[in-house]
């Protein structure tokens, strides 16, 4: 068994196990790598094109000879050679072919950083349900014990005449219940772990209590939204949405311009017919070429005035998660500081049912009180755990959605023990490789 696992399982390990192995975040990253891609396909434009051909077959000749004989020959031609293509000026459509793929691998890195946020943040979640489900499990069960105590003690006074059947049917009633609700809670804590499972990757085994991290947080409101307005990778990767917009227009335009290019070639014809002068033949050339655009039937204007049109709907894109952003941030601030009343409230409800709870049975000793008034009494007991467990779960996911809205759930924010996977480490990988098949990775 792992030391964690004897020590007790702790959030940062479990968060650890789901940036190291969640499927979600790992195909997120593969889909980054592809898109690193594009840029040197785009540098591509920029270096020569070197086509070899050959060519060789069979040529069946009949030949009509001024004296009406007939000559047949079985020939045998072949041909070898190799050209050499350079782009010198293709309207600058190399260049900013090149500038929309940098900006998309720049828009796919924080796509990939919001993915990993919301992952990290369905971790916390997973974690935070199973510890409470395990708690509110405990409590239902240390509920039905209780109950059943004050069951048996009402059948013990039943025998002897101090209480009624009623009393001994409301005990009753109430273990019922409190077997309800504790099978209830078996099925959350069933379901809990299930999930846990498939987000962090493993099993949850003994997991320990967390606590809110709102040291990581900004300490104003107006300071959270500033920071997401800076930092939370949706808005960084609408505004790279942008300059892929912008330059794609660029790039439409340059379909109208002139194309420049050079072409080297060289080739070897042979020929197997003897009757010819000449067996074999050598070319070698170098020629230069320029097309201009007159008219492509409105192809280019229209994609020009495309790119213009989703140049004005991404910067709309960018206003509308701009302001996503700050409601979120905004929501999650607000919702944070409830959490913290609402565990204040109710860590003072339990200390107070317990209290009530201790009053009622010392007066129901001494015939003050009826049985049911112990049942209630220990009813909110319960309720009022319950709600406790279930502050404190809120108060601690809470703390890490503000962090995610903010834009800083993140290996680095949170101190992980894990190396860092960088997109940057394969894009320098790919950016220049001029051939292989092979992926960095070895695949």
């Amino acid at each position: 068994m792992p030391a964690s696992s004897r020590a007790g399982e702790t959030l940062q390990d479990a968060l650890v196990k789901t940036y190291q192995n969640n499927p979600q975040l790992n195909a997120e990253r593969a889909r980054q790598r592809g898109t690193d891609e594009n840029v040197p396909q785009a540098l591509s434009g920029y270096r020569p094109q070197i086509v070899a051909s050959l060519g060789a077959g069979l040529q069946a000749v009949r030949n009509l000879l001024p004296d009406n004989t007939i000559q047949t020959a079985t020939l045998r031609p072949w041909t070898i050679g190799f050209t050499v293509t350079q782009t010198l000026f293709n309207g600058y459509k190399t260049a900013n072919s090149v500038r929309v793929a940098e900006f998309q691998v720049k828009s796919g890195r924080e796509a990939l950083r919001n993915v990993e946020q919301g992952v990290l943040l369905d971790s916390v979640t997973a974690y935070m349900n199973v510890v409470a489900n395990i708690a509110l499990y405990e409590a239902q069960r240390t509920n039905v014990q209780v109950l059943r105590e004050i069951q048996a003690t009402t059948k013990k006074r039943l025998d002897a005449g101090d209480v009624t059947p009623t009393d001994t049917a409301q005990a009753e009633s109430r273990v019922s219940r409190g077997l309800a609700d504790l099978n209830a809670a078996q099925v959350a804590l069933a379901i809990s772990r299930e999930v846990y499972h498939q987000v962090i990757g493993e099993a949850a085994g003994q997991l320990t209590p967390a606590s809110p991290v709102d040291r990581l947080s900004p300490t104003t409101q107006m300071a959270a939204v500033d920071a997401a307005n800076h930092e939370h990778p949706a808005v960084l990767g609408a505004g790279y949405d942008v300059d892929v917009a912008q330059t794609s227009i660029k790039l439409a335009e340059s379909n109208l311009l002139p194309t420049v290019s050079v072409q080297a070639g060289a080739s070897r014809s042979v020929q197997t017919d003897s009757s010819l002068t000449t067996a074999a033949q050598d070319q070698a050339s170098v020629l230069g070429q320029m097309s201009v655009p007159i008219y492509d039937g409105g192809m280019a204007a229209s994609q020009t005035r495309q790119a213009k049109e989703v140049y004005s709907q991404s910067r709309l894109v960018l206003d509308q998660v701009r302001n996503q952003s700050r409601t979120a941030v905004i929501s999650a601030w607000v919702a944070n500081e409830g959490t913290k009343v609402a565990l204040t409230a109710a860590e003072s409800e339990v200390h107070a049912a317990e209290l009530a709870l201790q009053g009622v049975r010392k007066e129901a000793q001494g015939g003050q009180r009826t049985t049911i008034d112990v049942l209630n009494a220990q009813q909110d007991l319960t309720n009022a755990r319950t709600r406790q467990i279930t502050a404190q779960r809120d108060r601690v996911i809470a703390s890490y959605t503000l962090l995610s809205a903010i834009g800083r759930l993140d290996v680095h924010t949170l101190n992980l023990n894990t190396p860092d996977y960088s997109a940057d480490v394969h894009y320098h990988q790919v950016r220049d490789a001029w051939h292989g098949l092979r992926t960095p990775s070895g695949q």
